[in-house]
């Protein structure tokens, strides 16, 4: 069991992490110092240093670890209709038993996902340059490996479409999903949330024009 220090410690640097994402989508990663950061939680700048190397190391912690936890989400979104039922291709086949929920749980996931974290997604589109060459590389595996959790997905609704077909579908419907939640007021946002699910939805099932 983690003890209360090592608790009160994982808080105060998730607090400096959301505060770290919503100062750089507000005034881009250049504009921003650690003094400014740490004001934002009540802490100084540099006792951002038990945490975190620099600012720089931030950004990666930051732009890292969503992308960890968007292929985590990704990844049992895609299982979870399996999981519910007995699979009955059998345990070795890669395949959920109903192939439309596998999507739209994904989909579902995505759409929370963007709509909880735009901050996120505004600083990954800006300042993904300013990451360390480390960081870049992790960053782009994980979200690779996440394309492909969506296309393996997308094969079995699409099991004539080529491999390359699938990718651009699923990034096509990325660049919808995660370019619409700058302009969602949180009141509307159950409503956005379900007219994104039926335009993915509706984009990634789409036939081939003849």
């Amino acid at each position: 069991m983690p003890s209360p220090r090592s608790e009160a410690k994982a808080v105060r640097r998730q607090a400096l992490l959301d505060a770290a994402a919503g100062l750089f989508a507000a005034q881009g990663f250049a504009g921003v110092s650690l003094d400014d950061i740490g004001a934002a939680v009540g802490v100084s700048g540099p006792a951002i240093y038990r945490h975190f190397a620099g600012k720089q190391a931030v950004l990666g912690a930051l732009l890292v670890g969503v992308s960890r936890d968007l292929l985590k989400g990704g990844r049992a979104a895609a299982l979870a209709p399996a999981e519910s039922t007995a699979n009955p291709r059998g345990p070795d086949q890669d395949r959920a038993p109903d192939d439309d929920a596998a999507l739209r749980a994904l989909v579902a996931f995505h759409v929370d996902f963007a709509l909880s974290k735009p901050d996120v997604i505004r600083v990954q589109d800006r300042d993904f340059s300013s990451l360390a060459a480390e960081d870049q590389a992790a960053v782009r595996s994980l979200q690779l490996e996440y394309v492909e959790v969506w296309a393996r997905t997308l094969s079995h609704v699409h099991p004539d479409a080529s491999a390359a077909e699938l990718r651009l579908r699923a990034q096509a419907v990325f660049g919808l999903i995660n370019s619409t939640p700058h302009s969602v007021r949180r009141t509307t946002r159950r409503t956005a949330g379900k007219l994104l699910e039926s335009m993915a939805l509706a984009a990634l099932t789409a036939p081939l024009p003849a």
